[in-house]
Protein backbone atom coordinates (compact mmCIF):
# COMPACT_ATOMS: atom_id res chain seq x y z
CA UNK A 1 0.00 0.00 0.00
CA UNK A 2 1.48 3.39 -0.89
CA UNK A 3 1.20 6.63 0.93
CA UNK A 4 -1.99 8.19 1.14
CA UNK A 5 -1.71 10.42 4.10
CA UNK A 6 1.16 13.00 5.57
CA UNK A 7 1.79 15.42 8.31
CA UNK A 8 4.48 18.21 8.28
CA UNK A 9 5.41 18.66 12.18
CA UNK A 10 8.15 21.07 13.12
CA UNK A 11 10.34 20.66 15.67
CA UNK A 12 11.42 23.40 17.77
CA UNK A 13 12.85 24.53 21.27
CA UNK A 14 16.21 25.87 22.77
CA UNK A 15 19.33 24.80 22.32
CA UNK A 16 20.48 21.53 23.13
CA UNK A 17 17.25 20.19 24.08
CA UNK A 18 18.14 17.13 21.81
CA UNK A 19 16.15 18.55 18.33
CA UNK A 20 18.32 17.15 15.99
CA UNK A 21 18.35 13.74 17.81
CA UNK A 22 14.91 12.91 18.07
CA UNK A 23 14.46 13.90 14.11
CA UNK A 24 17.53 11.66 13.52
CA UNK A 25 16.00 8.83 15.75
CA UNK A 26 12.62 9.48 13.89
CA UNK A 27 14.03 9.23 10.39
CA UNK A 28 16.14 6.18 11.49
CA UNK A 29 19.25 8.13 9.63
CA UNK A 30 21.37 10.25 10.38
CA UNK A 31 20.12 13.60 8.57
CA UNK A 32 20.90 16.65 11.48
CA UNK A 33 24.20 17.36 12.80
CA UNK A 34 24.43 16.44 16.45
CA UNK A 35 27.21 18.49 19.63
CA UNK A 36 26.47 18.89 23.09
CA UNK A 37 27.33 22.20 22.04
CA UNK A 38 24.27 25.02 21.97
CA UNK A 39 23.53 25.99 18.97
CA UNK A 40 24.61 23.32 16.35
CA UNK A 41 21.98 23.17 14.30
CA UNK A 42 22.22 26.68 11.92
CA UNK A 43 19.18 26.15 9.26
CA UNK A 44 15.89 24.10 8.81
CA UNK A 45 16.52 20.44 8.08
CA UNK A 46 13.57 18.38 6.74
CA UNK A 47 14.03 15.31 7.57
CA UNK A 48 11.27 12.07 6.05
CA UNK A 49 9.77 9.05 7.04
CA UNK A 50 7.44 6.83 4.91
CA UNK A 51 5.85 4.56 7.79
CA UNK A 52 2.43 2.04 6.19
CA UNK A 53 0.50 4.60 4.40
CA UNK A 54 1.69 7.80 6.04
CA UNK A 55 4.82 10.14 4.86
CA UNK A 56 6.28 12.30 8.02
CA UNK A 57 7.70 15.42 7.11
CA UNK A 58 10.03 17.02 10.34
CA UNK A 59 11.28 19.85 10.03
CA UNK A 60 14.63 20.40 12.46
CA UNK A 61 15.53 24.10 13.80
CA UNK A 62 17.93 25.72 15.57
CA UNK A 63 17.49 26.27 18.87
CA UNK A 64 15.67 29.34 19.96
CA UNK A 65 17.73 32.06 21.81
CA UNK A 66 18.79 35.23 21.93
CA UNK A 67 21.18 36.01 19.49
CA UNK A 68 24.29 37.87 19.32
CA UNK A 69 25.39 38.27 15.68
CA UNK A 70 23.04 38.71 12.21
CA UNK A 71 23.88 34.72 11.86
CA UNK A 72 21.83 34.28 15.30
CA UNK A 73 19.25 36.22 14.26
CA UNK A 74 18.64 34.42 11.13
CA UNK A 75 18.64 31.56 13.03
CA UNK A 76 16.45 32.65 15.50
CA UNK A 77 13.89 33.96 12.03
CA UNK A 78 13.90 30.23 11.08
CA UNK A 79 12.58 29.02 14.12
CA UNK A 80 9.73 31.98 14.13
CA UNK A 81 9.01 30.76 10.72
CA UNK A 82 8.75 26.57 11.03
CA UNK A 83 6.45 27.50 13.83
CA UNK A 84 3.62 28.36 10.98
CA UNK A 85 2.60 26.51 8.48
CA UNK A 86 2.86 23.13 9.71
CA UNK A 87 0.30 20.93 10.29
CA UNK A 88 1.44 19.93 14.12
CA UNK A 89 3.89 21.60 16.28
CA UNK A 90 6.61 19.55 18.73
CA UNK A 91 7.97 21.45 21.69
CA UNK A 92 11.27 19.99 22.67
CA UNK A 93 12.34 20.53 26.47
CA UNK A 94 14.42 19.27 29.21
CA UNK A 95 12.74 17.42 32.29
CA UNK A 96 12.93 20.46 34.48
CA UNK A 97 9.92 21.76 36.51
CA UNK A 98 10.56 25.39 35.37
CA UNK A 99 9.47 27.34 31.66
CA UNK A 100 11.80 29.12 30.40
CA UNK A 101 11.65 32.50 28.09
CA UNK A 102 12.08 30.55 25.25
CA UNK A 103 9.52 28.27 26.05
CA UNK A 104 7.51 30.63 26.96
CA UNK A 105 7.98 32.27 23.75
CA UNK A 106 7.71 29.26 21.53
CA UNK A 107 4.46 28.44 23.31
CA UNK A 108 3.32 31.55 22.53
CA UNK A 109 4.09 31.55 18.73
CA UNK A 110 2.48 28.13 19.10
CA UNK A 111 -0.79 29.97 20.55
CA UNK A 112 -0.43 32.55 17.88
CA UNK A 113 -0.28 29.87 14.63
CA UNK A 114 -3.41 28.23 16.11
CA UNK A 115 -1.62 24.91 15.48
CA UNK A 116 -1.61 21.42 17.41
CA UNK A 117 0.57 20.99 19.60
CA UNK A 118 2.34 18.08 21.36
CA UNK A 119 4.94 18.31 24.17
CA UNK A 120 8.09 16.11 24.00
CA UNK A 121 9.75 16.30 27.33
CA UNK A 122 13.42 14.80 26.68
CA UNK A 123 15.97 13.02 28.36
CA UNK A 124 13.77 11.22 30.89
CA UNK A 125 16.38 8.94 31.83
CA UNK A 126 17.92 11.61 33.32
CA UNK A 127 15.00 11.94 36.11
CA UNK A 128 13.07 10.38 38.66
CA UNK A 129 9.15 9.89 37.70
CA UNK A 130 7.85 11.95 40.24
CA UNK A 131 9.95 14.99 39.14
CA UNK A 132 8.73 14.26 35.76
CA UNK A 133 4.96 14.87 36.95
CA UNK A 134 6.25 17.72 38.50
CA UNK A 135 7.26 19.05 34.93
CA UNK A 136 3.81 17.72 33.32
CA UNK A 137 1.81 19.42 35.72
CA UNK A 138 3.96 23.02 35.18
CA UNK A 139 3.42 22.88 31.13
CA UNK A 140 -0.01 21.50 31.33
CA UNK A 141 -0.38 25.02 33.68
CA UNK A 142 0.84 27.20 30.46
CA UNK A 143 -0.52 25.63 27.73
CA UNK A 144 -3.38 23.14 26.45
CA UNK A 145 -0.90 20.63 24.61
CA UNK A 146 -2.45 18.02 22.48
CA UNK A 147 -0.59 15.63 23.83
CA UNK A 148 2.83 15.34 26.41
CA UNK A 149 5.05 12.71 26.12
CA UNK A 150 7.72 11.68 27.86
CA UNK A 151 10.66 10.57 25.97
CA UNK A 152 14.35 10.29 25.04
CA UNK A 153 16.29 10.78 21.96
CA UNK A 154 18.91 9.15 22.47
CA UNK A 155 17.55 4.89 23.35
CA UNK A 156 14.14 5.82 21.58
CA UNK A 157 12.10 5.33 24.35
CA UNK A 158 8.29 6.95 23.52
CA UNK A 159 9.67 7.69 20.08
CA UNK A 160 6.90 5.03 18.80
CA UNK A 161 4.38 6.77 21.23
CA UNK A 162 5.19 10.00 19.23
CA UNK A 163 4.69 9.04 15.67
CA UNK A 164 1.91 7.43 16.77
CA UNK A 165 0.16 10.55 17.86
CA UNK A 166 1.57 12.44 14.95
CA UNK A 167 -0.18 10.19 12.77
CA UNK A 168 -3.38 11.31 14.09
CA UNK A 169 -2.70 15.25 13.02
CA UNK A 170 -2.18 13.63 9.25
CA UNK A 171 -3.94 14.55 6.57
CA UNK A 172 -4.89 12.18 3.35
CA UNK A 173 -3.46 13.42 -0.11
CA UNK A 174 -0.48 12.39 -2.45
CA UNK A 175 2.99 12.19 -0.69
CA UNK A 176 4.62 15.45 -0.42
CA UNK A 177 8.27 14.38 -1.21
CA UNK A 178 9.18 11.15 -3.20
CA UNK A 179 9.13 8.12 -1.31
CA UNK A 180 12.81 7.46 -1.99
CA UNK A 181 13.98 10.86 0.07
CA UNK A 182 14.83 10.72 3.40
CA UNK A 183 15.98 14.56 3.45
CA UNK A 184 15.93 17.82 1.26
CA UNK A 185 19.50 17.99 1.78
CA UNK A 186 21.53 17.91 -0.85
CA UNK A 187 24.56 15.43 -0.48
CA UNK A 188 27.15 17.99 -0.29
CA UNK A 189 25.74 20.44 1.90
CA UNK A 190 25.38 16.78 4.04
CA UNK A 191 28.97 16.63 3.35
CA UNK A 192 29.69 20.63 4.97
CA UNK A 193 27.63 19.87 7.75
CA UNK A 194 29.28 16.55 9.41
CA UNK A 195 32.44 18.72 8.50
CA UNK A 196 31.61 21.14 10.89
CA UNK A 197 29.59 18.44 13.57
CA UNK A 198 33.60 17.48 13.94
CA UNK A 199 34.98 20.88 14.44
CA UNK A 200 32.53 21.14 17.05
CA UNK A 201 32.93 17.83 18.60
CA UNK A 202 37.00 18.00 18.50
CA UNK A 203 37.50 22.08 19.44
CA UNK A 204 36.31 23.33 22.81
CA UNK A 205 35.08 27.08 23.51
CA UNK A 206 33.90 29.29 21.24
CA UNK A 207 35.83 28.73 17.93
CA UNK A 208 33.47 26.24 16.01
CA UNK A 209 30.78 28.39 16.54
CA UNK A 210 32.47 31.17 14.13
CA UNK A 211 33.24 28.61 11.46
CA UNK A 212 31.44 27.63 8.35
CA UNK A 213 32.07 25.17 5.63
CA UNK A 214 31.72 25.33 1.86
CA UNK A 215 32.66 22.69 -0.02
CA UNK A 216 34.95 23.38 -3.30
CA UNK A 217 34.96 20.02 -5.01
CA UNK A 218 32.22 17.09 -5.29
CA UNK A 219 32.59 14.11 -8.17
CA UNK A 220 32.88 10.84 -8.22
CA UNK A 221 35.75 9.24 -9.79
CA UNK A 222 35.65 6.21 -12.21
CA UNK A 223 36.99 3.91 -9.86
CA UNK A 224 34.53 4.69 -7.31
CA UNK A 225 35.82 6.92 -5.16
CA UNK A 226 33.71 10.42 -4.06
CA UNK A 227 36.35 13.14 -4.12
CA UNK A 228 35.41 16.09 -1.57
CA UNK A 229 37.47 19.39 -1.47
CA UNK A 230 36.45 21.65 1.62
CA UNK A 231 37.43 25.12 2.53
CA UNK A 232 36.91 25.77 6.76
CA UNK A 233 36.39 29.11 7.49
CA UNK A 234 37.17 30.85 10.63
CA UNK A 235 37.20 34.40 12.03
CA UNK A 236 40.62 34.71 13.41
CA UNK A 237 44.26 34.18 12.47
CA UNK A 238 44.82 32.90 15.37
CA UNK A 239 41.36 29.82 15.38
CA UNK A 240 42.89 29.02 12.33
CA UNK A 241 46.39 27.91 13.81
CA UNK A 242 44.07 26.05 16.31
CA UNK A 243 42.00 24.61 13.86
CA UNK A 244 45.02 23.04 11.79
CA UNK A 245 46.61 22.32 15.45
CA UNK A 246 50.32 21.29 15.87
CA UNK A 247 52.19 19.66 12.75
CA UNK A 248 48.28 19.59 11.52
CA UNK A 249 47.25 17.06 14.00
CA UNK A 250 43.82 18.76 14.59
CA UNK A 251 42.75 19.40 11.16
CA UNK A 252 44.10 15.32 10.62
CA UNK A 253 41.58 14.45 13.18
CA UNK A 254 39.08 16.55 11.96
CA UNK A 255 39.15 14.91 8.73
CA UNK A 256 39.11 11.72 9.54
CA UNK A 257 36.34 11.66 11.47
CA UNK A 258 34.43 13.39 9.02
CA UNK A 259 35.43 10.81 6.51
CA UNK A 260 34.25 8.00 8.19
CA UNK A 261 31.15 9.56 8.66
CA UNK A 262 30.57 10.62 5.43
CA UNK A 263 31.39 6.95 4.04
CA UNK A 264 28.41 5.59 6.18
CA UNK A 265 26.23 8.29 5.06
CA UNK A 266 26.74 8.01 1.25
CA UNK A 267 27.53 4.35 1.09
CA UNK A 268 30.63 4.47 -0.71
CA UNK A 269 34.87 5.49 -0.43
CA UNK A 270 35.38 8.66 0.24
CA UNK A 271 38.71 10.97 -0.40
CA UNK A 272 38.63 14.18 1.47
CA UNK A 273 40.64 17.53 1.45
CA UNK A 274 40.36 20.34 4.11
CA UNK A 275 41.69 23.72 3.95
CA UNK A 276 41.22 26.36 6.31
CA UNK A 277 40.98 29.90 5.84
CA UNK A 278 40.15 33.54 7.62
CA UNK A 279 37.17 35.61 7.12
CA UNK A 280 36.97 37.66 9.28
CA UNK A 281 33.58 39.29 11.09
CA UNK A 282 31.29 36.47 8.85
CA UNK A 283 28.57 35.95 11.13
CA UNK A 284 27.78 39.58 10.92
CA UNK A 285 27.78 40.25 7.45
CA UNK A 286 24.79 39.47 5.50
CA UNK A 287 26.50 38.93 2.26
CA UNK A 288 28.72 36.49 3.73
CA UNK A 289 25.67 34.64 5.66
CA UNK A 290 24.22 34.00 2.63
CA UNK A 291 26.99 32.85 0.79
CA UNK A 292 27.54 30.01 3.17
CA UNK A 293 23.75 28.78 2.40
CA UNK A 294 22.02 30.60 5.33
CA UNK A 295 18.87 32.79 3.23
CA UNK A 296 16.22 33.27 4.92
CA UNK A 297 14.85 35.84 1.84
Amino acid sequence: MGITRSVVVSIVGRPNTGKSTLTNRLVGRKIAIVSRKPQTTRTRITGLLNKDSCQYVFLDTPGFHRPKSRLGDYMVNVVRQTVSDVDVAVLVVEPIPNIGEPEKELIKKIKGAKIPSILAINKIDTVKKEELLEVISVYSDAHDFDEIIPISAKSGDGCETLLSALEGFSIEGDPLFPEDMISDQPEKQIAAEIIREKLLRLIDKEIPHGTAVEIEEYKDTDDGILEISANIYCEKESHKGIIIGKNGAMLKSVGQAAREDMERAFETKVFLQLWVKVREGWRNNIAQIRNFGYDDR
